[in-house]
């Protein structure tokens, strides 16, 4: 949807589904308004009240439009399962249409919790806090990484490397755990749900930690690695990668490559574009520069798993020489350390 509202006095789409909004009936605007995601329902409730005082002349121009666009339509496409569903539970029963709705009806296939995007991290925090830790695991991992991360700054710091180590762990979920989950976020206020479910894993449990300050992350990894070391050492490795070398200035970067072997340094710039190469060969003097350059050339075509192991490699460095306060990687709270 557009942002409302426009500054050169014609309506902008959201405007004019606002002017529409404001011209049926309560029961038909709430109907619409449950079809909507959540950023969708705050636009448009701000248009309506935006648009309050419409003239008639532009209630027309609206109404005009909606019309014309509506006639362009080649058929008028619609959910049909509140019907089916309907017809069949006053003709069969409850139990009866339940059971022959299961064999017609297509299942969904939505990857998300989504009445989570209706709660507030804090409210996520308290239903996790509340529930069994893989509840708490599925539902965070059905989060936004951001919010995620917010979520967990907020829950103690006892549950804190459990509820982490849960996600990286997270597997296929049973249908009576959904079942389960979707009783939780009903109890709660939920909007709406999906019965599909993202699966977590180490990758996501790592975007939920960078999504915390680093002073969480400081506090919750040392824990993990006691927990489960090779999920906790996964984790960390899913949350430094390559082009985080980038983010160092001219100084820690220079510092950094001197640390690092030539042959692996060969090996890892092999797999990069121009660009990145001169950053890196920009912060060695231009004699060694230039004979990793020369090395390279005289290099044929690689394997893409030397390359990476190489990378990894200056990764592993990097991340010791940071622990160790020769570098520091990132800037002011984002600092690794």
């Amino acid at each position: 949807m557009n942002a409302p509202l426009s500054s050169s006095g014609a309506f902008t789409g959201v405007e004019r589904a606002a002017v529409l909004m404001m011209l049926v009936g309560e029961e038909e605007a709430a109907a619409i308004l449950q079809k909507l995601d959540p950023d969708e329902v705050r636009a448009l409730g701000a248009a309506m009240i935006a648009v309050a005082d419409v003239s008639e002349e532009q209630m027309a121009d609206v109404l005009d439009d909606f019309v014309g666009r509506a006639r362009t339509r080649t058929g008028v496409q619609f959910d049909p399962k509140p019907q089916v569903e309907a017809v069949m539970t006053r003709a069969l029963g409850p139990s009866r249409a339940e059971a022959v709705l299961a064999r017609i009806v297509p299942q969904d296939t939505g990857g998300e919790l989504d009445a989570l995007q209706w709660l507030d991290p804090a409210d996520i925090a308290r239903i996790v806090e509340g529930e069994h830790p893989q509840i708490g695991a599925v539902l965070i991992a059905n989060c936004d990484p951001s919010v995620a991360g917010q979520v967990l700054e907020l829950l103690p710091d006892a549950i804190q490397p459990d509820l982490l180590h849960r996600v990286a762990k997270l597997g296929p979920v049973a249908p009576e755990a959904i079942a389960t989950l979707k009783a939780v976020l009903a109890a709660h206020g939920g909007r709406r749900t999906a019965p599909g479910l993202t699966l977590g894993g180490t990758r996501e449990a790592a975007r939920i930690l960078q999504g915390a300050r680093k002073a969480t992350e400081a506090r919750v990894m040392p824990k993990l690695f006691k927990l489960d070391k090779d999920v906790a050492r996964q984790i960390e490795e899913a949350m430094f990668v390559f082009d985080n070398l980038l983010e160092m200035d001219d100084k820690n970067l220079g510092t950094m490559i001197r640390n690092v072997d030539g042959e692996v340094l060969v090996k890892a710039l092999k797999g990069v574009d121009e660009a990145v190469r001169d950053r890196f060969l920009g912060c060695m003097s231009a004699r060694a520069a230039d004979g990793i350059r020369d090395e390279m050339e005289g290099r044929g075509p690689m394997k893409l798993a030397e390359v990476l192991d190489a990378q990894k490699a200056m990764i592993a460095t990097a991340r010791q020489l940071a622990k160790d306060g020769t570098i520091q990687i990132g800037a002011g709270e984002d600092d690794y350390v």
